[in-house]
């Protein structure tokens, strides 16, 4: 009896001394214990890490817009874990594994979520969620050790921070901050510089009177004598209150309006942007600084169009103007082939195939879906494709197929009352048509009986911007009046 519990003891502290030894082992190699001791009340449930993925080509950052699986909740393969806000669209993120959602790291809402960002824990069927082992966070380098106090000063002495001082002779002033300095006898030298490369401006010589404005001119050129205590700095009242408040009157930045407060004068509201908003804003800044644009415009005579469009009506086809400019502008590139081309790093490359990029305005920016193969398809099916992938945009449906790859983009403002204006050319494409609103004008002409007279058009202008590497002027203007003549004569779209 006494031996048995003599046994039982030492392989109680036995068992204690080693749960010690393996909380010491290194988390990279808890998953060969585990698989020694196949326990998990010593390491947790071995997790399977959900990573942030690239959703879209362009894609660098994600924001999660909500989690459509709890912590606790069985996952199958394909199901969708959470809604994730990419550069274009809300898109779902599928699971790749089999297993239970443990831990979700990062919350819903979370912006700028990078590219390989571990956002939640998976455990397999069976294990205990709770237990889930969470990865220690990447350790940052480790600061060096704090340099000990040195040995305290002998007593009547202080010792002070010595700081590099600039050489007279490197200094840069400012047409102001001279005039200031000579006129109150002040030390250039004991001015801190905040101007570009090292430019000591009219703020900088304020300060410095500010400073020593009490204590007049000579005081700032004397050294300061050791003495046995530090002195605490007294504040000095400036020598002419009156004229530097009034010449340095303003802050630095404008104050931040306080939201259902009246905004003062020269505030601001800061409210988030989404990644849609700052994906749009990088690539049209990318776009205008690194291609050059080129525009050209020309007015096309909507009266077959709008004739055409009312005989459908009478069929019930509805269809608009706009599908009659996707059509025209499709089959002008497959005459013109030179046109259907983008701009890669290393030139020029002929696109086989014409797909239009049409401009469809969100609550979230600007987006563009794409029309495939416009060239092949009638007015009816581009109308149908147009309504379908505009609705799809508007509600951050749109898949990344549905968006990428175009080769060619169309920008109407017509519906809302613009004349004409030049659209931004989206990257890597050569090209955008600017479309504005129709107008009646009157022209002249000749009548049946060959008398001179005036007859009224549905004029309507639209704007081509093109890359100036791929499209000389003499080729902008050949497109647009190959367009025009498409469009003008809907009926010759159909034999092309």
């Amino acid at each position: 009896m006494a031996a048995s519990l003599r046994l039982g003891c030492q392989g109680i502290l036995n068992g204690i001394k080693l749960i010690r030894t393996c909380r010491g082992i290194p988390q990279s190699h808890h998953g060969h214990y585990r698989h020694v001791f196949q326990s998990q009340s010593l390491f947790g449930a071995a997790p399977m890490k959900v990573m942030m993925p690239a959703l879209s080509p362009t894609m660098e950052e994600g924001r999660i817009i909500k989690w459509l699986k709890k912590e606790g909740e069985s996952v199958s393969a394909g199901d969708a874990l959470c809604e994730i806000e990419t550069d274009k669209a809300v898109i779902s993120m599928d699971s790749n594994e089999d297993g239970v959602l443990a831990k979700i790291l990062i919350k819903e809402g979370s912006q700028s979520v990078r590219l390989g960002t571990l956002i939640a824990l998976m455990v397999d069927e069976g294990q205990d969620w709770k237990q889930v082992e969470i990865p220690a966070p990447e350790s940052s380098p480790a600061a060096p050790p704090p340099t000990p106090p040195s040995s305290a000063a002998p007593t009547g002495t202080v010792s002070r921070k010595v700081e590099p001082r600039v050489e007279t002779g490197q200094l840069r002033l400012s047409p102001a901050a001279r005039h200031i300095l000579d006129t109150h006898g002040l030390d250039p030298g004991q001015a801190k510089p905040s101007g570009p490369r090292g430019l000591i401006n009219k703020e900088d010589a304020l300060n410095l009177l500010k400073q020593t404005g009490s204590r007049g001119p000579a005081a700032s050129k004397v050294a300061s004598v050791p003495s046995a205590a530090p002195q605490p700095p007294q504040p000095s009242q400036p020598a002419h209150p009156t004229s530097t408040s009034q010449a340095y009157p303003r802050p630095s930045i404008p104050p931040i309006s306080v939201p259902g407060k009246p905004a003062a004068p020269g505030t601001f509201t800061e409210f988030p942007s989404s990644n849609v908003r700052r994906v749009i804003a990088k690539r049209l800044t990318e776009s205008k600084t690194t291609i050059p644009h080129s525009y050209a415009s020309i007015d096309c005579d909507l009266g077959a169009v709008q004739q055409l469009r009312m005989d459908l009506a009478k069929d019930a086809i509805k269809v608009s103007v706009n599908d009659f400019i996707i059509k025209a502008a499709a089959v002008t590139l497959k005459e013109m082939p030179e046109v259907n081309v983008t701009w890669s790093g290393e030139g020029p490359q002929s696109l086989g195939s014409i797909h239009i990029s049409i401009a469809v305005a969100t609550e979230k920016g600007l987006l563009t879906p794409i029309i495939r193969d416009a060239a092949t398809k009638g007015v009816q099916e581009i109308a149908a494709n147009a309504k379908a992938l505009a609705q799809k945009a508007r509600d951050g449906k749109l898949l990344p197929e549905e968006y990428q790859g175009g080769s060619f983009s169309i920008s109407n403002l017509g519906m809302f009352g613009i004349s004409g204006f030049s659209a931004v050319i989206n990257p890597p494409q050569a090209c955008i048509l600017a479309v504005g609103r129709s107008r009646p004008e009157l022209s002249p002409c000749l009548d049946s009986d060959g008398i001179p007279a005036l007859r009224q058009q549905q004029i309507m202008t639209v704007t081509l911007s093109s890359d100036g590497r791929l499209l000389d002027d003499q080729l902008a203007a050949q497109f647009l009046d190959k367009f025009r003549a498409n469009l003008e004569r809907p009926q010759r779209m159909a034999l092309i």
